[in-house]
């Protein structure tokens, strides 16, 4: 028996073997399974058998480096289940967290004309609505890929914890997965000696001056950043992934607030899973799970999220149900008047040119 958790995958035959990410040659690419059967690693971690020519291989190490929030709780990855750590071992003190320079988040904090995800936030909200999120969220421009951004995860303290660089496409705002799944660390490539990466929640550091707001929890940093813009009524806040801050050490800082849950597609249960641990910390938790009763087969095996349905509305008609929720009586106004949102052109006559577009409130009579 492998005394290893993580091995590649034994030939079984020809579907076990897979076409080669770098080299693109058939049936030569084994990939990396967990014998325990609890972490799916992605299809390009593994290694090519063309060891002179090719020579790929991406480890479970190496992914675990850039995905630290799928790496399992324990860290002796060799050993098998039977000889791990029993909670009759005595349990070593928590280091502390390590945490980086705030010089060195403002240094990021511009070149967003080079930056592809708010290029996208632009084309959506505008240049100042952009800009003003980028920086309230503290999303910064970094220089490991051309286009990439840093999401700094700075907690409750204003600590900064670490920052996720990512690669966004510019038109689509989808992240960039081809030929690789462009993700890293700040950490990492700032290569910091000894660093003990503790995560916290991404936007963590606005909870403070939101007190009041409830609080919303979604995976993914830049769905924090567009339910922002459309539903500001809450504090939006992103795990870094499906398992990410969902454990006891981070959620801590949402104890006496009230939480709601906003999974991707097809990880509501396992959302759902974290209830009674968030009902411990005094969290008052409940989950949306409209999303899974309304989606379509297409958008479940996309993993739709929230933000993939408000981009749906328009900004404008987005402003006008904003002004409603805060004005209830708006609604009236507008049902009472027969008012409709229509689109307005400016025109100067001086130059011949549209200056802009906007929305009113027009009578239909």
């Amino acid at each position: 028996m492998s005394e290893h958790r993580f091995i590649l995958q034994p030939y079984c035959g020809v579907g076990s073997r897979h076409t080669c990410p770098s080299c693109h040659k058939k049936r030569c690419f084994s990939r990396y399974i967990d014998t325990e059967k609890q972490v799916t690693f992605p299809d390009d971690v593994g290694r090519c058998d063309h060891e002179q020519s090719c020579s790929y291989h991406r480890t479970p190490k190496e992914y675990f480096e850039r995905n630290p929030h799928d790496k399992p709780q324990h860290s002796d990855w060799s050993a098998p289940s039977a000889r791990r750590a029993t909670p009759t071992e005595p349990t070593k003190p928590t280091k502390p967290a390590s945490f980086i320079a705030a010089d060195t988040v403002v240094q990021t904090l511009h070149g967003y004309d080079r930056n592809n995800l708010f290029l996208f936030l632009k084309s959506k909200f505008g240049p100042d609505d952009a800009e003003r999120m980028m920086r309230e969220y503290c999303v910064g421009t970094s220089k490991h890929w051309p286009g990439a951004c840093v999401f700094w995860q700075t907690d409750i303290n204003g600590c900064i914890r670490t920052g996720k660089v990512m690669l966004y496409d510019a038109g689509s705002g989808k992240r960039v997965k081809e030929p690789f799944n462009h993700v890293s660390w700040a950490h990492s490539l700032m290569k910091l000696p000894d660093y003990n990466l503790r995560q916290c929640f991404f936007g963590e550091h606005l909870l403070p001056m939101n007190r009041g707001k409830p609080v919303a929890l979604v995976e993914s940093e830049k769905t924090a950043l567009i339910a922002n813009w459309y539903l500001p009524e809450y504090v939006w806040l992103a795990t870094g992934g499906k398992n990410g801050c969902l454990n006891a050490d981070a959620l801590r800082v949402l104890s006496g607030r009230q939480v709601i849950l906003y999974p991707d597609l097809g990880a509501t249960e396992q959302w759902r899973q974290k209830l009674p641990l968030m009902k411990s910390l005094g969290i008052e938790a409940t989950i949306f799970n409209f999303m899974d009763d309304v989606a379509d087969d297409t958008d479940k095996s996309a993993g739709y999220d929230i933000a993939d349905y408000l981009l749906q509305i328009e900004p404008d008609q987005a402003v006008l149900q904003s002004m409603i929720r805060k004005y209830p009586m708006l609604q009236k106004f507008i049902d009472d008047l027969q008012l409709e949102l229509v689109s307005v052109e400016r025109y100067d006559p001086t130059t011949g040119t549209l200056l802009s577009t906007s929305n009113n409130l027009n009578n239909e009579k």
